[in-house]
């Protein structure tokens, strides 16, 4: 079995902005395989979720370990969301065969993608107060003080595993930025901690379902890990100091273009579409800046006092002053 070294050089990127956003891995890495290395829609489903399968894990364990996953939530997320990913896979083979099939998962990833972008605006624009006195309430919140909705968290897992088993994406753009919206007092560790829990038992249920009826392709899978592990560690160390905000921007634009290329979109109209959405997007920054003055920083900022890594882990450490 020979390796693609072309597509594990394209992991080893992807998976460095992985490393330095904590969402992205299938956004990214699933449209990177069609549009850059033809490989068919469905074979880069299946391969990225058995990709996925093996990495989530890794970062799950060391947030168990650190103490900050809301299992209660895990739980209920699981509850609908495993099922759910299991399911996706039938749906997408109920589109119909061969061509058809693949062009449904083409314009369902295209969708998923929109959704995604749309996930980290409203993320950004839910957390443009982090820096302000509402965000200290919510610093003091603990994995114990959060009153667990059942039926809305079991409705997320539910939406978000249909959406992961059929294209890929997902399990960590979406959700959590739906778990930002039902739970704003959970903290920035907590929240990137639970969301890489749930996701685990999430990916496995897709990629189980993918091995049994997908497209697996063993040798895609192979070269994406050879890429993607060493790229995800790299990733990890470099966001200790990286903007995670402008990071967020270029992964937005990223994201938008591969799903309008994905559904069909002109070369042209995508470029005045991106033109207008970064048109739009410095706009509306501008309008919170001149609202919130400087004291509200870029999505994934926090106040004086607070650190953070680019995975959003709160170090709890006040930055250094001159000296």
């Amino acid at each position: 079995m020979a390796i693609d070294i072309p597509l594990a050089a394209g992991s080893f990127f992807v998976a460095i902005i992985v490393g330095l956003t904590g969402m992205g891995g299938g956004a990214l890495m699933t449209p990177m395989m069609m549009l850059f290395f033809n490989v068919p829609p469905l074979a880069a489903v299946s391969s990225d979720l058995v990709a996925s399968a093996v990495m989530k894990p890794v970062g799950g364990f060391v947030h168990l370990r650190r103490g900050t996953v809301n299992l209660r939530l895990v739980g209920w997320l699981c509850a609908g969301s495993v099922p759910a990913a299991f399911c996706g896979v039938f749906v997408a083979r109920a589109f119909g065969d061969g061509e058809q099939v693949q062009e449904t998962i083409k314009y369902a990833l295209g969708v998923a993608l929109l959704l995604a972008v749309a996930g980290l605006g409203a993320k950004a624009w839910m957390s443009r107060g982090d820096a302000t006195a509402g965000r200290q309430e919510v610093a003091a919140a603990g994995l114990d003080d959060i009153v667990v909705r059942p039926i809305p968290t079991l409705l997320v897992g539910m939406i978000g595993g249909l959406v992961v088993g059929i294209s890929s994406v997902g399990s960590g753009s979406l959700i959590i930025v739906a778990l930002l919206a039902l739970y704003p007092a959970l903290k920035a560790n907590q929240l990137v901690g639970t969301d890489l829990v749930q996701a685990v038992p999430l990916v496995a249920s897709a990629a189980l379902g993918h091995l049994l009826f997908g497209d697996f392709q063993l040798a895609v899978t192979t070269s994406l890990l050879v890429g993607s592990i060493p790229g995800v560690y790299l990733g990890a160390r470099i966001s200790a100091w990286a903007p995670g905000g402008v990071i967020r921007v270029l992964l937005a634009v990223v994201l938008l273009a591969s799903a309008l290329k994905l559904l069909g979109v002109g070369n042209t109209a995508m470029l005045w579409i991106l033109a207008g959405a970064v048109a739009a997007g410095v706009a509306a920054w501008s309008l919170l800046w001149n609202r919130g003055g400087a004291q509200v920083g870029v999505a994934g900022e926090v106040p004086e006092g607070l650190q953070t890594t680019g995975s959003g882990v709160e170090t709890g450490v006040p930055p250094r002053g001159p000296r």
